[in-house]
């Protein structure tokens, strides 16, 4: 799993969309044959998913799809009618439970037999938007090895704020608890990039900044976005920055000084240094090189 600070959705029935979504600099873009499109439109856009995840593949942009759940009846359609060589993951909604994601890895295999595609090559996001999915994220994501990466819904009025009930706020108080409990449980779950889509008004980007930053504190490492103005605020919030890079090799200078004379702990502007710090130091250098 290659790090992913934004991701941008884009209804899958509006190829015409593609070029501008991917204008916007995001990570990755999620082609959605789900929310975003009518349901008179869903079976004749799933070609127009497969021929952009193709020429996305081609043109080195990460994407992936989302598709309709199981009660629409229409997730085998989908899958069969999106599955090509370049298809890198979908994203399943409305999970609850281990054998959802089961079932759709065992739907993803016999696709894959079928259309010549390595078995094992379609990844799944985990997307937390039921009550269940949110208590369940670290029992589904062990269960199944497509599992690559965790998204948490915590915006306001949707499908997580009816499971769970909560009154969404630009503070976020109300899904403190949701989105350090999915953090943990990616990481535990050996997720390193946990991400959650927390923010949709559109016009205030002061507060997305504001919201991204909470996000990155409590262990996020992106987000999903509503608009491609929000890309660029998240794009830069989830990357090192100047100050923090120079600190993490300021670490390791004082570290290593600390090694010659014999040392294995220094104290580096007011803080106590040891090997723990220094693998930390060397993980954000790495993250920011993958940038």
């Amino acid at each position: 799993m290659h790090l992913v600070r934004s991701s941008l959705f884009v209804p899958g029935h509006k190829p015409e969309w593609v070029p501008k979504a991917q204008a916007a600099g995001a990570d990755e873009l999620i082609l959605d044959l789900e929310d975003a499109v009518p349901d008179s439109h869903k079976t004749a856009a799933r070609p127009l998913v497969r021929e952009s995840v193709r020429q996305l593949a081609a043109a080195g942009q990460y994407c992936s799809v989302r598709i309709n759940g199981y009660a629409t009846g229409r997730t085998l359609d989908d899958l069969d009618g999106i599955m090509c060589a370049e298809l890198r993951a979908v994203m399943l909604p409305k999970v609850e439970k281990v054998q959802d994601l089961q079932i759709l890895d065992g739907m993803l295999g016999q696709l894959e037999q079928r259309h010549g595609v390595p078995l094992g090559t379609v990844k799944t996001t985990l997307l937390l938007e039921t009550a269940g999915a949110m208590r369940n994220a670290y029992h589904i994501a062990v269960a199944n090895p497509r599992v690559h990466q965790l998204v948490l819904a915590a915006g306001p009025g949707g499908d997580a704020a009816r499971a769970v009930g909560y009154q969404w706020t630009k503070g976020g108080e109300e899904t403190l608890f949701l989105r350090s409990h999915a953090v943990l449980d990616a990481r535990a779950a050996g997720i390193p990039y946990p991400m959650t889509s927390s923010w949709w008004d559109i016009r205030d980007l002061e507060g997305l900044r504001a919201d991204a930053l909470r996000n990155r504190r409590l262990g996020m490492r992106g987000m999903c976005v509503m608009h491609p103005t929000h890309v660029p605020i998240v794009n830069e919030i989830f990357s090192p920055s100047a100050d923090e890079l120079a600190h993490a090799r300021g670490v390791l200078a004082a570290m290593a000084a600390a090694e010659a004379e014999g040392r294995a702990a220094v104290i580096y502007e007011g803080d106590m240094v040891d090997y723990a710090m220094v693998a930390t130091a060397r993980e954000l250098i790495a993250l920011a090189e993958s940038i």
